[in-house]
């Protein structure tokens, strides 16, 4: 029996090229968008619910988590006239043209709820422009997962039904830190809650995606990508557990729980796109998991 041939590359070479996208710039844009989307969301929901402090503190964490989230984006683009152009057109079928609208409707409704609620003054206009905001809110905390997955990645395309859930959850854990990191305690009771239903969210949809994956699921686990990975769930788990535990008797145990809930949400975005460029630079990642397909269906 001659043994199954380990699978090599024309002289190792990739078979697709690895993003070039700055990790610093596009990974931060992906987490700084979810934290905004999501921040606008709980905004909502507290001034529904009469918590003024925390409403006004998560409408201006999202005006600036957006503005940030959009100068890293055109950081990268490397030419900011690149952002307006790709506005020329609306192509229901790309998600960079569909995002770049989205970031165009959402943030100047963040910037208004935000300035309304420091001002005090136009409240009509600003519960409009917060509502506006919150409905386009978890697109903007997701689309993102969309625009990997629509790459020939092997880390992100295999993953491309779950990644939007992976990066919702995140986004809203990221969001329930800012404020239980920012508002009282006595309004904190919502992000608390929102925040254990998004660690077992996250958990859960990281777990589908790396089952999906197979093979591929490697790079989520190992290098830089995996310590990133098992940094965000450790610290997405504590922030949670603290905060449900003790954010609603201590302020400082409140704060140290979203700032964990936002360093964990953060090393997610960084985690995945690290797991992408490896499973991008590494020519089996691409292949066997083809071969594997083809054979299967031949059989």
């Amino acid at each position: 029996m001659v043994p199954r041939a380990e699978f090599e590359s024309y002289y190792g070479r990739p078979i697709i090229k690895a993003p070039s996208w700055s990790a610093l710039d596009i990974a931060g844009y992906f987490f700084l968008g979810g934290l905004a989307g999501a921040g606008s969301v709980l905004a909502a929901g507290a001034q529904l619910t009469g918590r003024r402090s925390t409403a006004t503190a998560m409408k201006v964490s999202s005006l600036a988590a957006i503005s940030l989230s959009a100068a890293a984006l055109v950081h990268d683009l490397g030419v900011p006239s690149r952002f307006p152009n790709m506005l020329r057109v609306l192509k229901p079928t790309s998600p960079m043209s569909v995002g770049s609208w989205l970031l165009a409707g959402y943030a100047p409704a963040a910037g208004a709820a935000a300035v309304t609620a420091v001002t005090g003054r136009l409240p009509r206009a600003g519960a409009a422009a917060t509502a506006a905001a919150a409905l386009l809110g978890p697109a903007v905390a997701s689309y993102t997962a969309v625009l990997a997955a629509d790459t020939a990645v092997p880390a992100w395309h295999g993953a491309h039904r779950e990644l939007p859930y992976v990066f919702a959850a995140s986004a809203t854990a990221a969001a329930a830190g800012m404020a239980l990191a920012l508002g009282p305690v006595t309004e904190s009771a919502p992000a608390r809650c929102a925040a254990l239903l998004a660690a077992a969210a996250e958990v859960t949809a990281t777990e589908a995606a790396e089952k999906r994956l197979g093979m591929v699921a490697e790079t989520y686990r190992e290098g830089r990508a995996g310590t990133l990975l098992r940094a965000a769930r450790l610290l997405t788990a504590a922030g949670a557990a603290g905060g449900l535990l003790l954010g609603h008797r201590s302020r400082p145990a409140a704060v140290a729980s979203g700032l964990a809930l936002l360093a964990g949400s953060a090393c997610t975005r960084f985690g995945i796109f690290a797991a992408g460029v490896a499973s991008a630079e590494d020519p089996k990642y691409t292949v066997v998991p083809q071969r594997a397909a083809g054979e299967a269906d031949l059989s």
